[in-house]
């Protein structure tokens, strides 16, 4: 049974990507093969996949999220929404010296009110006077990940969201999906990849690290998550004809995990607190797009579970002595499950 610490590692800060390639598919790949790991260009990633394969990509689209504001009292104000709960209620985080009471009215980026409810646990409900989406991207500012050190401006508006981007409601990108541009997408497409889409609309619980030693008390963060009876035809037929479904992306992945836990994958809409670490047994996924972990996080677990946690380790290893680039900016890997 493996404990938190069994997820760590020391990585250099300089290992950290702070800024996007000028070029989406420039990145590295690391494909992990079994026990072989082979130092790729993600452009590559079309000789690697076969006519008939499957990519399923998460079509979300990250929100501008991030508000500062002031109470009625004049005290500071950050808000990170979180979840959009209709078109005129989220849930956010709020920091702030006291804690907003219900009926309290906050200030947003010097533009409209909204005005507190009652809290969520460690969220608070906040109700707009206006509809949700249109003040968010009117207002709002794009939400780096915490361990980016610059505000984001005009080329991370761009770059943290995918191509296929579509249905907004993320607070933090697919990262794995930044590396396909289109020309990469019509050289799939022309060798006979297919594609089909769901929809995670990804916390920000997801830098969370966990913070128990024993995995089994972790309370995971909740996704919301869709998936079309399309998808779902998409991935049977691929299935059937014996070829590969690769998830872009550990949210993907999530999704049509947590879809197929009757054993067969099911379109429909829910929240996800699915929990993958190793010992899992993989229903639908065979293999993952997906970019460099931090240490502690349930996500180093899944890709653990996925492609076996010593061939994790020695693949982590390997990009931090060749110098690639982590996290939400940074280089991929393609992994092949050990539960196929």
């Amino acid at each position: 049974m493996y404990s938190l610490s069994d997820f760590d590692f020391d990585l250099p800060p300089e290992r950290i990507a702070q800024l996007p390639l000028p070029d989406r598919s420039a990145s590295r790949l690391l494909h992990l093969d079994g026990d072989q790991i082979i130092d790729r260009q993600f452009a590559d990633i079309v000789d690697q996949l076969q006519a008939g394969d499957l990519l399923v990509m998460n079509n979300t689209r990250v929100l501008k999220a991030r508000f500062f504001g002031v109470k009625e009292s004049g005290g500071q104000v950050e808000v990170l929404v979180e979840r959009v709960l209709d078109n005129r209620t989220v849930l956010a985080q709020v920091r702030a010296s006291k804690s907003p009471k219900p009926g309290n009215r906050i200030r947003l980026a010097d533009a409209f009110d909204v005005t507190a409810g009652e809290r969520a646990g460690e969220f608070f409900t906040l109700h707009f006077e206006g509809d949700v989406f249109d003040l968010i991207e009117a207002h709002g500012r794009l939400p780096l990940p915490p361990y980016i050190e610059h505000t984001a401006d005009e080329f991370d508006e761009q770059r943290y969201q995918t191509v296929y981007s579509k249905e907004p409601g993320a607070v933090a990108a697919p990262t794995a999906g930044l590396h396909f541009d289109q020309p990469l997408l019509d050289r799939l497409a022309a060798k006979g990849v297919n594609f089909a889409y769901v929809t995670l609309h990804v916390g920000a619980g997801t830098f969370q690290p966990v913070r128990v030693e024993d995995l089994s008390e972790h309370k995971m963060h909740t996704e919301w998550y869709t998936i079309a009876q399309e998808t779902v035809d998409a991935v049977r037929a691929t299935r059937a004809a014996g070829r590969d479904v690769i998830a872009v992306g550990t949210t993907s992945l999530r999704a049509l995990e947590s879809a197929s836990q009757s054993g067969e994958l099911v379109a429909g809409s829910a929240d996800t607190a699915l929990f993958i670490t190793p010992g899992y047994t993989f229903k639908t996924v065979t293999r993952l797009v997906t970019n460099f972990h931090l240490p502690k996080s349930t996500l180093l677990m899944l890709v653990s579970a996925f492609a076996g946690y010593a061939p994790i380790r020695a693949a982590y290893a390997h990009a931090i002595a060749n110098e690639y680039r982590f996290f939400s900016y940074g280089d991929a890997m393609l992994l092949s499950t050990t539960s196929r």
